[in-house]
Parts: C-alpha cells; sequence; structure tokens
C-alpha cells in the first residue's frame, strides 16, 4: 500500500480562524497539507489565505451546536483538529454546547467517517471535579474524544503567549490605562506556552508521530506567579504601576460587578475589564504541567520539544505599549 504524501491529505481544523488556529494552520501548510478551516464565519478566516499556496486553504462553515455542518466538515478529511473553546459564555456559547457537546459531536463525527487521527485541545485545569465550569466542560470533551476515538491525542496546554495573545496584552493594555493594577489569584502560578509550540505538538501529532490515547500537558520553560509576569509586562513597557492583590471573596464580588455591568451595556464594555465568577475560580487553582505528565513523558520535552521562552518572544510585540513604542529608546540609554 502507497504511502499518502501530506499533499494528497485533508484536515479538518475546527476553530481554525482563532488564535491557535492560525498557527496550527500555518504549521501544517508548511508541511504541505491541504487544510479545511471550518468555523462559524468562513467570511472572517479569509487572512488565513496567504499562509498556503492558491487552493491549499478553504474555509467552510461549521457550527458545533449543528452535527449535521460537522459532519459534513469532516467528510473526506484524514484527521480532524478541534481547537473551538471560549473563555466565557455568552448567548448560545455555552461552555457544556461548546467544549463538552462540541468535542462529543466532532469526535462522532470522527467515528462515522472512520477517522483515527483526532487531536482535542483542552486546556491545564480541566477536571471534572473542578470548581470552574469552564474546567469541567474541559474534562467532559476530553472523555467524550478519548471514549469515541481511542487514538485521540488530547492536549492540555497553560496560558499561551505570541503577538494575539489575550494573557500579556491584557495586562499591558491595562498598564497603559490605570495607575493600580489589581491582581486576582496574585500568587496563582503560571507556565505560559509559547503557540508556535503548542501548534508544532498539533502538527506532529497529525503526523502521527505523537503517541495517541494519551493526555499532555504543555508548558513554557518559566513556571511564576500572575504577579511576578504582570511584574514583568510593567518591566518591559517601561511602566510603574502598583500591583494591588486582590483576595477571592472580594475578587467574587467584583466580578459579580463587572458581570452586570457587562449585561446592561449589551457587551461593551472592553475586553481587558472583563471578569467572570467562573474565572476567579479557575484562578484559585495553580496553572502548571503535574509531576506525573513530566514522569510519563506527556509533555513538551517528551515529545522532543524544547519550548520557548517568554522573554525570547514577549518583547518583541509588546513594545506597542511603550508611551513612544518602537521609537522608545531610553531603555537603551539613548
Amino acid at each position: 500500500m502507497a504511502t499518502l504524501t501530506p499533499s494528497s491529505q485533508l484536515i479538518t481544523v475546527f476553530g481554525g480562524s482563532g488564535f491557535l488556529g492560525r498557527h496550527v494552520v500555518r504549521a501544517l501548510v508548511k508541511r504541505g497539507y491541504r487544510v479545511r478551516v471550518a468555523v462559524r464565519r468562513p467570511d472572517l478566516a479569509g487572512f488565513l489565505q496567504p499562509l498556503g499556496v492558491v487552493g491549499q486553504i478553504h474555509g467552510v462553515q461549521a457550527n458545533l451546536r449543528y452535527p449535521d455542518s460537522v459532519m459534513a466538515a469532516v467528510k473526506g478529511a484524514a484527521a480532524v483538529v478541534n481547537l473551538t473553546g471560549i473563555l466565557q459564555e455568552g448567548g448560545r456559547q455555552t461552555f457544556a454546547g461548546v467544549q463538552a457537546n462540541g468535542a462529543r459531536a466532532v469526535a462522532q463525527a470522527c467515528v462515522a467517517h472512520g477517522i483515527s487521527r483526532l487531536v482535542q485541545i483542552s486546556a491545564i485545569g480541566a477536571d471534572s471535579e473542578s470548581a470552574s465550569a469552564y474546567g469541567r466542560s474541559k474534562a467532559e470533551g476530553e472523555a467524550a474524544a478519548l471514549s469515541l476515538v481511542p487514538s485521540a491525542v488530547v492536549l492540555r496546554p497553560s496560558i499561551m503567549f505570541g503577538p494575539e495573545d489575550t494573557f500579556f496584552n491584557r495586562f499591558a493594555a491595562l498598564a497603559r490605562m490605570l495607575p493600580v493594577l489589581p491582581l486576582v489569584g496574585a500568587q496563582t502560578r503560571f507556565q505560559p506556552a509559547f503557540v508556535g509550540d503548542v501548534a508544532e505538538v498539533i502538527a506532529r501529532a497529525v503526523d502521527g508521530t505523537v503517541q495517541g490515547g494519551r493526555v499532555y500537558e504543555l508548558g513554557g520553560p518559566e513556571v511564576k506567579t500572575l504577579e511576578e509576569f504582570v511584574a514583568y509586562v510593567c518591566e518591559v513597557t517601561d511602566r510603574k504601576r502598583l500591583l494591588a492583590p486582590l483576595p477571592f471573596p472580594l475578587a467574587r464580588v467584583q466580578a459579580r460587578i463587572l458581570e452586570i455591568i457587562h449585561a446592561v451595556s449589551l457587551g461593551l464594555l472592553p475586553a481587558e475589564f472583563r471578569l467572570t465568577r467562573d474565572q476567579v475560580a479557575m484562578l484559585e487553582s495553580d496553572n502548571v504541567v503535574s509531576e506525573a505528565a513530566k514522569a510519563e513523558g506527556r509533555s513538551f520535552e517528551g515529545i522532543g520539544i524544547a519550548p520557548v521562552s517568554v522573554e525570547a518572544v514577549v518583547p518583541s510585540y509588546l513594545w506597542r505599549f511603550r508611551k513612544t513604542g518602537q521609537f522608545d529608546t531610553a531603555r537603551a540609554g539613548g
């Protein structure tokens, strides 16, 4: 039997127009795969086209709440990648609908079309017993993927960073606006993973070089508290700001107030200021790779990837938050 080449294989990527998605599409097309990007709004995924050659990337409409659209998006694919996820619920976009039932719909479509290569993106903190609905729904999605497609590769990245991230960019934007930065979970530890490294793991899983039927935890080389990372953001952007840790009980009250403001403003509250009680619950637990995952090779290092550090990438896109942007020479002694 002839070995299939990447150019002869079609890969369906659900959520391919998002932050992680654009890096995954890039990694796949560089290998020569044809990519079908399945999103709710294909007209907003046109920016992906220059990543490949003519005809290599094709957007299609799919909504995880509608199984028929999922089935159609998977038809003819050699492998499927499910990147869909939300950090906050809104309207019909619920944690259960997107991250639990949605993952199940994708896995069921894989079974119906005889596809054994499935990559399911979850998150560190996924736990059926989590105090967070986000964490519980992620765990349900993992369970559905592995029960229906036992060879599936499940990836749990920590907070991801890169030019379009909502972590370092968010705090840099807040530091530009506020003299005092209230921090929920100031002592919670994070292990940020470079989005390009996560995309490379996904591409290797599509290649078939990452062992299936396992849950991998992906974190970068640095483990620091939220307060330490925000202090680093202030240093890089040359902003002197007071960091004010918030106790969790007070944070829950603040989150409830912000939820109400977001609702009565019809969703006009700027993203940088949004905070939900579910996110507060998530921040009560560390977001780092477990010792078990490291010992069993279910990590970047176990896959053979040396993860990129925060310091190697973040300054390259946070310069725009300095008072004079890329023309700020004060830090260089100019």
